[in-house]
């Protein structure tokens, strides 16, 4: 087998759209829509371009390339990090104790999509290629983290396949958890209505009458049909909405801008309309099989349009457009009551001092064991009927 190189670049700009895309989403060569429209070069440039990565959030790109034969046969979204927000997979506690002990956690290597706590690839490899290209870009990584002392190297929602993988090759496994959306064939909303207890179902539908009650005009719109006025109103929701839980947003203005020109076709956004004014919005990006939720803002206030425009408007478009899931983001225990069930989700991690790892390796062996039980759990008190005599 012929030999493979290894290349870290210092900017996703560095490599051809075309070649990080026919690694990232081969699957859109016969056309239509990547399965996983954040793992695409031109959403990674959109960040790039903005300002919204780079040394000004402390998330520096450092993609990873594996080539053989001058063919890139794997990559993967790594990043330089000095802190760690924007992952929503939380090891706050474990650089806590690393620097109690005498430790420097930060810098450390991220392979991630910032911000976004979606879980897809991160092994991006030719079909075929996974068990080799895995094995190429873990070895890469982890020789980067060894030559430049970092203290570790973190792979954040990758999918269940390259956990076990991951795992096989030495990394540590963690899964916690989220809430999705699955789509059993739905012929519309009243029929997935027709799958939850009657206590859920009456409460769901008083949600959305108070939502769609209030005088508002609601819209979803993707495509040409988003404006660049749309993208203002957008903005001021988002700013709000991240001052008040990040502190600073980590998208900059001029990534919507970027959205608009690369992306517009992977995009739904929802807006709520009070007299012609948008007052509230949900952005959601579209995959092949998933809608894929990430942020909300409002200028007022108006009961259930978070859950209206977030959650339900959300599963009318995924059964209108024979969608299999909606994945609504991190956390959130109420999205379990409006037919979001629990979900495991896997990252893969190491760690250079042994003695850390080890306590690490036994955390995570003990969180495995709860996140799965807390799971079957939540399961089986959720929305959904037990028995057709209940109604």
């Amino acid at each position: 087998m012929a030999e493979i190189e290894i290349t870290l670049l210092a900017a996703f700009a560095e490599i051809p759209a075309q070649e990080w895309d026919a690694l990232a989403c081969p699957e859109t060569v016969s056309g239509g829509r990547p399965v996983d429209p954040f793992t695409t070069h031109r959403f990674f440039m959109a960040l790039e371009s903005s300002g919204s990565i780079g040394v000004r959030s402390g998330w520096q790109p450092r993609p990873l390339v594996a080539r053989q034969n001058g063919q890139a046969i794997a990559a993967m979204p790594m990043f330089a990090k000095n802190h760690s927000q924007g992952e929503y997979i939380f090891d706050h506690n474990w650089a806590q104790a690393y620097e109690r002990a005498g430790g420097n956690y930060y810098p450390k290597l991220q392979v991630a999509v910032p911000f976004t706590p979606a879980t897809g690839r991160r092994f991006l490899t030719l079909p075929g290629m996974e068990e080799t290209g895995t094995a190429a870009l873990i070895a890469g990584a982890t020789q980067v983290a060894q030559q430049n002392r970092l203290s570790s190297l973190h792979i954040t929602f990758c999918t269940a396949d390259e956990a076990a993988r991951g795992a096989d090759l030495g990394l540590m496994h963690r899964i916690t958890q989220q809430y999705h959306w699955h789509n059993n064939g739905y012929a519309g909303f009243e029929d997935f209505l027709a799958q939850l207890s009657s206590r859920k179902r009456k409460a769901i539908r008083k949600e959305r009458q108070t939502a769609n009650d209030a005088g508002l005009e609601i819209l979803s719109l993707t495509g040409d049909a988003i404006l660049p006025e749309h993208w203002d109103a957008f903005w001021q929701f988002y700013q709000d909405t991240g001052a008040r839980k990040w502190g600073t947003p980590y998208l900059t203005r001029a990534a919507f801008t970027a959205f608009q020109a690369t992306m517009r076709e992977d995009i739904l956004l929802v807006l709520a309309f009070r007299d012609g004014r948008p007052i509230a919005g949900a952005l959601n990006f579209i995959g092949r099989d998933t809608l894929f939720g990430r942020y909300w803002g409002c200028t007022e206030d108006h009961p259930c349009l978070h859950f209206e425009l977030c959650y339900y408007r959300a599963i009318d478009w995924a059964i209108a457009n024979g969608l299999q899931r909606v994945e609504a983001g991190a956390q959130g225990d109420h999205k379990l009551a409006r037919g979001y069930l629990p979900v495991p989700v896997h990252s893969l991690h190491w760690i250079a001092n042994e003695g850390f790892a080890r306590a690490v390796a036994d955390y995570l062996e003990a969180e495995r064991s709860a996140v799965t039980e807390d799971i079957e759990v939540l399961t089986a008190y959720g929305p959904f009927r037990r028995t057709t005599s209940e109604d």
